[in-house]
């Protein structure tokens, strides 16, 4: 999984949200197209190889507003991307948006 596949299935709209991924998103009050923006012009902050629910990343990108929102993506069988989790990064798990608090 790369972010330039990330960008393709968003693009294409081949994509999914796990339920968790939208209470989330819904509970900090982020748009769709805010996690969409993000994920067409973020980067890959984290790997996650060894995930049990299968490979998955840490995807850091941008609202239109310029508020950075963190989104957790895997990939299903059928090889569509499915995001785990959104949420805005924030005290006190990370110090700022690109570094987790140890």
């Amino acid at each position: 999984m790369d972010i330039q596949w990330i960008r393709h299935q968003v693009e294409a709209q081949t994509y999914e949200w796990s339920s968790h991924a939208d209470d989330e998103r819904q509970a900090e009050r982020i748009l769709i197209e805010d996690v969409e923006d993000a994920l067409l012009q973020g980067k890959i902050l984290e790997m996650y190889p060894q995930d049990p629910r299968g490979p998955s990343c840490l995807v850091l990108g941008h609202s239109r507003q310029g508020h950075a929102i963190h989104i957790v993506c895997g990939q299903t069988p059928l090889r569509r991307l499915r995001l785990i989790t959104v949420y805005i990064p924030s005290p006190p798990k990370w110090i700022d948006e690109r570094t987790r608090r140890k």
